[in-house]
C-alpha cells in the first residue's frame, strides 16, 4: 500500500473532524465572539497581549509539539505495528486530546486567563489545588528528564547510511549550538537597532540552513575529545542542556525565547511541509508490518502501553499547562479558541502521522532498525528520504530532520523549566529574585539527578535514561490529562449543568485515568516483583517510588472530585467568571 493513501485519509479525517466535531464543541463550550477576553480586558503588553489567531497558532503549536509526536508513534509502531499507533493518533486527537486542549484553553479564558490549577482551586478547593500543583511539578520534571536525555542521545555516535554516508551526532550538536546562537543575535539586533522583524526573518532563516550544513564539518564530539564512551558523553550533554534550561528560564524573553520561537515556528512548519511533500510525491510504499501482536518480544502488552507511549499527538496533559499558562493570555477572541485549542491538537496529530510514516516505509529487517535504532534517527532518515523529492542531499536531510526534532524539544524544555519554577514559587510562597533562582535550581536539579543515574536493561546492559523514563513520562503526562479532564468536568457541570459533559469530558476522563493508572501500577509491581514472580525486596529504582507518589496524588484528587459529585454536595457553583 502507498503511504499517500494513508496520509490523505488521515489528513481528510482530521480536516473533517475540525469542521464537524470541532464546530459542535464551539457550541458545547458556548464560545462567544462578542465576549471580551482577558487578553483584551487586562492588556498590559507584558503578559496579557491579544494577538492575531494565525500568529497565536504558530506560537501555541511550537510550544505543545515536542518530541512526543515524533518519538511516541515511532516507538509504538516498532513495538506493535503501525495500525494501533495510527488509530490512537487519529481517534485520540479528535475525541480526547482536542477536547482536553480546547477545554483547558476556554476554562482559563473564563477565569481571567488563570492556570488550570487555579480553575481547580475555585471549583474543587485549596486541598485539590495543592495536590494538583504537586502532580504538575512531578510531571514537568519527567518531561524534562525524557526530553533532555533524548536530545543528548542525538548529539553522540555516528550513523552510517546504506550508501556509506556518515552522519555525526557531534555534527548535530554543532548545528544545534549554532542554531541557539542565531536567535540571541537576532534578539539583540531587534532590540538595539532599527532592524524590522520581516528583515530579520529574511536574514536569519537562511542562516539556519547554514547552521545545518556547517555542523557536520565542525562536529563537537565529546566522546573523542575526552576519550569517553558515547553514553558518558551523552550524560555530559544532559548536564549542559539542563544548564541551558536554567539560563533560558531566567533570561529575558526578548533575548532568546521570543526570537527563537519565531525562527523555530518557521522551521517547524518547513519540516511539516517537507515531510508532507515527501509522503505525497516520494512514491514510498508501506513495508513495516501493520500489526505485530498484542505483546512485544519482551512481554509488554498493547494495553495500556499504547495510550502512554503516544502522549503528544493524541492527548497530552502538558498541553493544558501551555493553553492555560500563556495562550489564554493572548487569545484575542473567544471564537479563536477552536483554531488554537482544537486545531492545534489536530495539527500535532498530523506531525505524528508524518513521524509514523518515517517508520512505515522501512522493512522490519531493514539495516536501519538493526541493533535498536534511535527513534529520532528514524525520523531524521525519514525526513531525508522525503526531502529527496526536492533534491536535498541525504546527509543534509538527516541533519535537517534531527535539528527539527531538537527545535521541537527546545521550546518544550524552556516552557517546562519556566513553569516548574512558577509551581515551586507558588507552593513555597517564595517570590522575588532569590525565589526565582532557588525554584529554578530545584526544578533543574531533580532532572539532573535522574539523568545522571546509570540505567540498565533486563540483561544488565547500560542504556540511556530516556528509554527507562519515557514510559513513566507518558503515564504521568496522560494522568495529568485525566486530572485536567476531571477539573473540566467538575467546572462544566457545576457552572452549566451540561448533560453532555459525561460523554464529552467524562468518558475521556475514565479512559485516560484508567490507562494511566494501570501503567503506573505495572511500574510499581515491576519494582517489587521480578518477571518470574519472585519478591525483589525494597526497590532502589527511583521510577518505582515516583510512580507510587503519582498514584497517591491522583487517587487523592479523584476522591476530592467524587466528594463534589456526592448528591448532598452536587449543586451549581455560585461563582462563574465570564
Amino acid at each position: 500500500m502507498s503511504l499517500v493513501v494513508i496520509f490523505l485519509i488521515s489528513a481528510a479525517w482530521l480536516v473533517l473532524a475540525y469542521f464537524t466535531y470541532g464546530s459542535w464543541l464551539t457550541r458545547f463550550f458556548k464560545l462567544d465572539p462578542q465576549a471580551q477576553t482577558p487578553a483584551v480586558a487586562l492588556r498590559d503588553d507584558v503578559d496579557y497581549v491579544p494577538i492575531d489567531k494565525k500568529f497565536l497558532l504558530g506560537q501555541h503549536f511550537s510550544a505543545i509539539a515536542a518530541a512526543g509526536p515524533i518519538v511516541g508513534p515511532i516507538l509504538t509502531g516498532l513495538m506493535f505495528g503501525w495500525v494501533p499507533a495510527l488509530l490512537w493518533l487519529l481517534l485520540g486527537s479528535v475525541f480526547i486530546g482536542g477536547v482536553h486542549d480546547l477545554g483547558a484553553l476556554i476554562a482559563s479564558v473564563r477565569h481571567q486567563a488563570r492556570s488550570i490549577a487555579e480553575v481547580v482551586l475555585q471549583h474543587m478547593g485549596r486541598r485539590s489545588y495543592f495536590l494538583f500543583l504537586g502532580f504538575v511539578w512531578l510531571t514537568l520534571v519527567y518531561i524534562i528528564v525524557a526530553f533532555t536525555d533524548i536530545v543528548g542521545s542525538s548529539f553522540v555516535g555516528v550513523q552510517t547510511l546504506e550508501n556509506g554516508t556518515t552522519v555525526s551526532g557531534g555534527g548535530i550538536a554543532s548545528s544545534s549550538l549554532l542554531y541557539l546562537a542565531l536567535p540571541v543575535l537576532m534578539g539583540l539586533l531587534l532590540r538595539y537597532t532599527k532592524l524590522s522583524l520581516r528583515a530579520a526573518t529574511l536574514i536569519f532563516l537562511p542562516l539556519v540552513g547554514v547552521a545545518i550544513w556547517s555542523g557536520q564539518h565542525i562536529p563537537l564530539d565529546f566522546a573523542r575529545l575526552f576519550n569517553i564512551t558515547d553514553l558518558q558523553a551523552q550524560k555530559v550533554w544532559d548536564a549542559l542542556l539542563l544548564l541551558y534550561c536554567a539560563a533560558a528560564s531566567l533570561a529575558p524573553m526578548w533575548i532568546l525565547l521570543q526570537p527563537r520561537g519565531h525562527l523555530g515556528g518557521w522551521f517547524l512548519v518547513a519540516a511539516l511541509v517537507g515531510g508532507g511533500l515527501g509522503v505525497l510525491f516520494g512514491g514510498k510504499t508501506i513495508q513495516y508490518p501493520a500489526f505485530t501482536g498484542f505483546y512485544t518480544a519482551q512481554g509488554e502488552p498493547l494495553f495500556p502501553l499504547l495510550f502512554i507511549m503516544i502522549a503528544c499527538g493524541a492527548c497530552s496533559g502538558f498541553h493544558a499547562i501551555v493553553a492555560s499558562g500563556t495562550s489564554s493570555k493572548q487569545l484575542q477572541n473567544e471564537s479563536d479558541a477552536k483554531l488554537i485549542g482544537y486545531g492545534g491538537m489536530l495539527l500535532e496529530a498530523l506531525v505524528g502521522v508524518v513521524s509514523l510514516a518515517c517508520l512505515m516505509m522501512l522493512a522490519k529487517d531493514s539495516p536501519v532498525l538493526a541493533g535498536g535504532a534511535k527513534a529520532n534517527f528514524i525520523y531524521g532518515l525519514g525526513m531525508a528520504n522525503f526531502l529527496q523529492v526536492v533534491h536535498v542531499p541525504v546527509a543534509f536531510g538527516i541533519s535537517f530532520g534531527l535539528l527539527a526534532f531538537t527545535t521541537f524539544v527546545y521550546d518544550t524544555l524552556d516552557v517546562c523549566t519556566r513553569l516548574g519554577r512558577y509551581v515551586v514559587e507558588e507552593l513555597t510562597g517564595w517570590h522575588g529574585r532569590a525565589g526565582r533562582y532557588v525554584a529554578t535550581a530545584v526544578t533543574t536539579a531533580a532532572p539532573l539527578y535522574f539523568v545522571m543515574q546509570t540505567m540498565t536493561d533486563a540483561a544488565g546492559n547500560a542504556i540511556p535514561a530516556w528509554k527507562i523514563f519515557w514510559p513513566l513520562f507518558g503515564a504521568s503526562n496522560q494522568l495529568l490529562a485525566a486530572l485536567t479532564l476531571i477539573g473540566l468536568t467538575v467546572w462544566l457541570y457545576r457552572a452549566y449543568q451540561l448533560r453532555w459533559v459525561w460523554l464529552v469530558t467524562g468518558l475521556p476522563t475514565v479512559l485516560m485515568y484508567s490507562m494511566s493508572l494501570w501503567a503506573l501500577l505495572r511500574f510499581i509491581k515491576a519494582g517489587f516483583v521480578s518477571p518470574t514472580g519472585q519478591w525483589k525486596g525494597v526497590p532502589k529504582d527511583p521510577v518505582t517510588w515516583v510512580a507510587m507518589t503519582l498514584v497517591a496524588l491522583a487517587a487523592l484528587l479523584l476522591v476530592e472530585a467524587l466528594r463534589l459529585f456526592w448528591p448532598t454536595r452536587l449543586k451549581p457553583s455560585p461563582v462563574f467568571e465570564s
